[in-house]
C-alpha cells in the first residue's frame, strides 16, 4: 500500500470517530462562512425547533441556505423531525450540518436519544426517493401510516401518511459530522 493511500485511510478513521458538539458545530460554521441558528420553545412541556443556516449576503440581509423544524417531547424516543429543506444551490454539505446540529442539541437539551420521522406518501415516486434518502442517513422503517382508523392519531401528528422511520440520534450525529467534515475539506 502506499504512503498517501495509508495516509487517507488514518485520516478517514479519524473522521469516521469525530462527533462535535453543538458549539463546535457553529464554530466550524462559521469557519466555513455559515451562519448556524436555532430558535427553540417550550409550550407544553414539549420542545420546538427551528434550526437554520444561512449566510451573509449583505449587512443587514441574509440568505437562508437550509432548515429543519422538530418538536420533541420528553422521552428517550422523543424527537419529531418535521420538515427539513435544503435550498438547491445551498453549497455542498449544508444538509449535513443542519442534520449534524439537529441531532447535537437533541442530545445536549433533551432526554431524547431516538429520532422519528414520517416520509410522506404524496406521490409514490418522491415517497420512494424520501424513503432512500432516509434510509441512507441511518433511518430503519418502523411502520407504515395509512387511511385505516387506528392510524388517526398519528395522521394527525404528521399532517398524513407515509413510512414511520427511526433512527438513534448519536448514529445519524457521527454520520452527519463525518460527511460534513469531509464536505468542508473538499
Amino acid at each position: 500500500m502506499t504512503i498517501a493511500l495509508e495516509r487517507t485511510k488514518k485520516k478517514i478513521e479519524g473522521i469516521k470517530r469525530m462527533t462535535f458538539k453543538l458549539f463546535d458545530l457553529e464554530k466550524s460554521a462559521v469557519k466555513a462562512g455559515l451562519l448556524l441558528r436555532i430558535q427553540v420553545r417550550r409550550p407544553l412541556n414539549l420542545w420546538t425547533i427551528k434550526l437554520v443556516v444561512a449566510r451573509q449576503i449583505q449587512p443587514q440581509k441574509i440568505q437562508i441556505l437550509g432548515e429543519m423544524k422538530a418538536w420533541a417531547y420528553g422521552g428517550i424516543h422523543g424527537l419529531q423531525l418535521d420538515t427539513m429543506r435544503v435550498h438547491p444551490k445551498a453549497p455542498l454539505g449544508i444538509g449535513h450540518l443542519i442534520w449534524a446540529s439537529t441531532m447535537a442539541w437533541a442530545i445536549e437539551a433533551t432526554p431524547c436519544r431516538k429520532a422519528r420521522l414520517l416520509a410522506i406518501r404524496d406521490a409514490e415516486n418522491q415517497h420512494l426517493r424520501l424513503v432512500r434518502y432516509f434510509s441512507m442517513r441511518g433511518f430503519r422503517k418502523v411502520g407504515d401510516v395509512g387511511a385505516s382508523i387506528k392510524d388517526l392519531p398519528l395522521r394527525m401528528i404528521w399532517g398524513g401518511a407515509g413510512t414511520l422511520m427511526s433512527a438513534e440520534c448519536s448514529d445519524i450525529l457521527s454520520k452527519s459530522c463525518r460527511l460534513w467534515k469531509m464536505s468542508q475539506e473538499s
